[in-house]
């Protein structure tokens, strides 16, 4: 077994959970915070932040929130917070006291504030199964996200970051990595993205001249991804699925990029997101980019 398993449970109820249920299906994936950042400064701000938003907001109606995983997984309060927030009726019951009626409503919740969100269901940090499984990142995830569409100036706790464990069952046992995740935005990188660079004020200043820019940057791209028999004619278009980005980079950085890694050819959404989100990954770890990009 993947000694870094072992090394995130120390706490033996997650552990015992693990070896005594069938938490995770063969083939599905789940990411977890791990127990060393559970208990990090910066996280529990932001869990206290968040109960005393949901308590201020939701005092009219006398609900009180303790604990975010145990109280929000039926849907009961999250039902609340929309109706109040966003003035959202929605066609379900107050009270769900069986599973199955909980994972109905929820159902509804997460269709009405992907709707509000307008965000597509790759691009969901969350998932009807997750909150209703009590997992503390998605429900972070998501209370962040309705926070910051229905009070935008909110001053959410910045920089709120966690070690996480991704855990897959495959046909060989259980398969982890590591990753560090942002649950709130990074503030230095804001202040860095905000400042304008030189295609800011190409953009803004001359736009004349845009059209000979990206001539040249085509110029540039097709030098290289030339060796490998591709020829780049729109940049919108031909960049947007990651492939040309991946190899481009590849070509620049002097390494060959494992095809089992990305999609070469990309047939939906989710492949050209991973795609240009591993690409993001190696431009950061290169030192090239050093304020974030939306892969969206």
């Amino acid at each position: 077994m993947d000694p870094d398993f072992l090394n995130a449970f120390t706490q033996p109820s997650t552990l015992d959970r693990f070896l005594t249920e069938d938490v995770i299906a063969k083939g599905e994936k789940r990411k977890l915070i791990k127990p060393t950042s559970r208990n990090s400064p910066k996280l529990e701000e932001l869990k206290q932040f968040l109960t005393e938003w949901i308590n201020r907001t939701l005092k009219k109606e006398h609900i009180v929130v303790k604990s975010l995983e145990e109280d929000l997984y039926d849907g009961l309060v999250l039902h609340h917070l929309l109706e109040n927030l966003g003035s959202l009726k929605l066609d379900v019951d107050k009270i769900a006291l069986t599973e199955k009626k909980q994972r109905q409503k929820l159902t509804v919740i997460m269709e009405a504030v992907a709707k509000c969100l307008q965000l597509e269901e790759s691009q969901l940090k969350w998932s009807v199964e997750s909150i209703l499984a009590k997992d503390l990142l998605s429900t972070l995830h998501l209370l962040v996200a309705i926070a910051k569409h229905f009070e935008s100036n909110l001053a959410l706790p910045p920089n709120v970051q966690v070690e996480t464990i991704t855990i897959e069952t495959t046909s060989t046992g259980l398969k982890t990595s590591n990753a560090v995740e942002y649950i709130t935005e990074n503030k230095e990188n804001i202040e860095a993205q905000s400042k304008d660079d030189a295609f800011d004020e190409l953009f803004s200043c001359a736009p004349d001249k845009l059209d000979a820019a990206k001539k040249a940057v085509l110029q540039f791209v097709d030098q290289h991804v030339g060796k490998l028999g591709l020829n780049v004619k729109d940049i919108e278009s031909q960049f947007s699925d990651g492939v040309i980005l991946l190899l481009l980079t590849g070509q620049l950085e002097g390494y060959f990029l494992n095809l089992r890694n990305f999609f070469l050819t990309p047939a939906s959404t989710t492949e050209m997101l991973h795609n240009v989100n591993l690409a993001l990954d190696l431009l950061a770890e290169g030192g090239l980019l050093n304020f974030p990009v939306n892969s969206e």
